[in-house]
């Protein structure tokens, strides 16, 4: 085992993530050439993976514990929470299974393709980021800040400006997204007012205002 891959698996960060920070409490001694080279060393035998500069995760052998996917996002770019597609399938209102964790952030969009997938991050400019969005629990040390249906579909409408609901009413949902209309009807609306609040773009705010009055009580 490589030095590097030692001394964080004895540390058995949650789902063997971690980052530069780390390596350099570890091996506080030694100079950023020799800690540039440990991992080299590790990433070279196989024993740790490299998500980005300066972001790792031990490889499958070594860790303790999973990493989620949704968990693997929060640690790749924060802040930011899972949303858009992947929140609707993970809510189990889009029939396809989504292989790709689409992320929304308050900071400039990116999208990172690692060893273990691909990750996206979407600008959304909001005055309130957690709204409409919960920490749930995804296993063993695992968890992340997931957007609820409705802050998914406003997430969706604000990045898609050619959606509006005058010109396209529900069918962007029922019909691009396949979102039954059922699971429209059964929507939570708590968060509506600070999803608003939060996200200060008229067409988005129209969009969720008119559907809420056609499937609130349908």
């Amino acid at each position: 085992m490589q030095e590097l891959t030692e001394r964080v698996f004895e540390i058995s960060p949650p789902g063997g993530l971690f980052d530069a920070t780390v390596i350099q409490n570890l091996f506080s001694a030694a100079s950023a050439g020799a800690r540039r080279l440990l991992v080299f060393r590790a990433v070279h035998a196989g024993e740790v993976v490299r998500l980005k500069p300066g972001l790792y995760m031990l490889g499958p052998t070594y860790r303790k514990s999973e990493a989620h996917p949704y968990q693997v996002a929060a640690f790749i770019h924060a802040p930011s929470h899972v949303s858009l597609q992947s929140s609707l399938a993970h809510h189990g209102l889009i029939p396809e299974a989504v292989y790709q964790v689409s992320s929304v952030t308050t900071a400039r969009s990116r999208s990172y393709t690692t060893p273990i997938g691909v990750f996206s991050f979407d600008c959304v400019p909001s005055v309130a980021p957690r709204a409409g969005v919960v920490i749930e629990k995804l296993g063993r040390d695992a968890w992340a800040f997931i957007a609820t249906p409705l802050r998914a579909i406003a997430d969706l409408v604000y990045l898609d400006r050619a959606v509006a609901w005058s010109k396209d009413g529900s069918r962007f949902l029922t019909e691009s997204l396949r979102i039954d209309e059922e699971d429209l009807a059964r929507l939570p609306w708590a968060a509506l007012a600070e999803i608003h609040e939060g996200i200060r773009d008229r067409r988005t705010q129209e969009y969720l205002r008119a559907l809420e009055r056609e499937y609130r009580h349908a």
